[in-house]
């Protein structure tokens, strides 16, 4: 799975840290960002909840077959 966030879009809500810390963490600014190494979600299971927890639908799951599963 590949997971993008659009920074541009991001309100910084915290929600996806929230949802799966193992993926997700707020940078200097507040914003969301992946920890490092974390781009394939790492096999969370809570990373598409996390995605649909976004507010602002700034999260994109994408499964290996190029679908797009989740959107938060």
């Amino acid at each position: 799975m590949r997971i993008d966030i659009d920074k541009d879009r991001c309100i910084g809500a915290g929600q996806c840290a929230l949802a799966a810390p193992g993926v997700f963490t707020q940078d200097d600014e507040g914003f969301s960002a992946l920890l490092p190494g974390r781009e394939d979600g790492g096999g969370d299971p809570m990373v598409k909840e996390a995605a649909r927890a976004c507010p602002v639908s700034a999260i994109t799951v994408t499964e290996k077959d190029g679908a797009a599963r989740a959107t938060g």
